[in-house]
């Protein structure tokens, strides 16, 4: 699969807005479900958002559900990640990744995890005043 690259990372205040952008290094996204995921120090890294491959069902984790919106254009080859009241706890780097793939059961769509266990540096989001 092909490579994806993530940038928009900044420090933003509390409750203020940020938009991160996973590009891939190829010429495609493929046919996969993309994710952002998340990391901060000392924590687990935890999945943020889901995008499907045709990008009509999406997926959120509870805390950022109502914040957070995930979008892909196949077009431009991009993943986005529109983050709005941002809070603290969102600080993080965020990468993209593919995933092994996902479900829609129930109602409920939801991915797989990574395709790999692979993480390029991410982009660093910061919270503070």
């Amino acid at each position: 699969q092909e490579q994806l690259v993530e940038s928009g990372g900044a420090l933003v205040q509390p409750g203020g807005s940020l938009t991160l952008s996973c590009a891939t290094t190829g010429s495609t996204l493929g046919s996969y479900a993309i994710a952002w995921y998340r990391q901060a120090p000392g924590k687990e890294r935890e999945e943020v958002a889901c995008v499907s491959a045709a990008g009509r069902l999406k997926s959120y984790r509870d805390s950022v559900k109502g914040r957070f919106s995930i979008s892909r254009d196949d077009a431009k080859n991009t993943v986005s990640l529109q983050m709005t009241n941002l809070l603290p706890e969102d600080a993080a780097v965020y990468n993209c990744k593919q995933t092994s793939g996902d479900s829609y059961l129930g109602g409920r769509y939801s991915c797989y995890g990574p395709i790999d266990d692979y993480w390029g540096q991410g982009t660093q989001v910061l919270v503070s005043s």
